[in-house]
């Protein structure tokens, strides 16, 4: 008889609370200051991030060797026989090929490590339709074959309210970065299909850029019912009247906020603003 694990890194934006009921195991990320290193999400807190962004911008790091070697030894002692790994874009951190060399030390466990090719709540959502499966009782082949559809339905566009925190993490040319901020440019941000950021369009500040969000998410809507997720960085309040202003729009089946996890809080900065999008057949 299978017994199916699930393993997502920090990344994927799903609350402890969440991962706790859902018996998911959870691989943080590391958060690295001068004065020490903390594990995404266990250590330290998206808020703590935000607050002390003006004194010190941390470094992130893969999930260490350690803390993977040890989950996977626990399920090994627990019984499990198959693991599902749910990951980070593999085009934005090596954290899916880490999980996988890894697995491969450990050929009792049957696995499979997914690339989502997103990040933030989008790989969260597609971590929890994993996690509703296995209680379903569904077999790790079907989970498997069935992962590339649930993603197919899932999206994810964010906004920055400054270009500072991905000019410094390099996720951005600092002359690009500073042209931008000069003309008050806000990028509408997604992922490709090799899961790597791009631009989906420009936006002359906050107001509009929030407004290009609305569009897209229109879009989306006018296509079929749509769960959404608004996401936000340091700026609840903001978010939450995001919210509020999406609560007319036809076809939306829930609506829900979800707070960036501390890593990738870094590179947003306070004041990031986005949205999770899941199509409903």
């Amino acid at each position: 008889m299978q017994k199916i694990a699930l393993l997502v890194d920090s990344a994927c934006d799903l609350s402890l609370e969440t991962i706790r009921e859902n018996n998911i195991k959870l691989l943080p990320l590391r958060i690295s200051y001068s004065h020490g290193e903390y594990k995404d999400m266990l250590d330290i807190s998206a808020d703590e991030i935000y607050s002390n962004l003006e004194k010190e911008v941390p470094k992130t790091s893969l999930p260490s060797a350690e803390d993977l070697e040890e989950i996977l030894s626990s399920l090994e002692n627990e019984g499990y026989t198959h693991v599902i790994a749910v990951t980070i874009s593999s085009g934005l951190s090596g954290t899916f090929n880490s999980i996988r060399l890894a697995l491969e030390d450990h050929p009792k466990l049957v696995s499979h490590v997914f690339d989502t090719k997103i990040l933030a709540m989008p790989e969260g959502i597609v971590a929890f339709e994993v996690a509703k499966l296995i209680e379903a009782g569904k077999s790790f082949e079907y989970i498997v074959d069935n992962l590339p559809n649930i993603r197919k339905s899932i999206t994810g566009y964010f906004t920055v309210n400054t270009l500072d925190y991905l000019k410094k993490g390099g996720r951005i040319g600092k002359i690009a970065g500073t042209i931008g901020e000069m003309l008050n440019l806000k990028p509408i941000v997604t992922v490709d299909e090799d899961g790597i950021y791009y631009t989906v369009c420009k936006a002359r500040g906050r107001k509009q850029s929030i407004l290009r969000l609305t569009n897209i998410l229109k879009e989306s809507l006018s296509q079929g019912p749509c769960k959404v997720w608004v996401l936000h960085g340091g700026a609840l309040e903001e978010a939450k009247s995001f919210l509020e202003s999406l609560k007319g729009l036809d076809n939306i089946m829930s609506l829900d906020i979800s707070q960036i996890s501390p890593a990738l809080g870094v590179h947003g900065g306070p004041g990031l603003l986005g949205l999770a999008i899941q199509k409903v057949d």
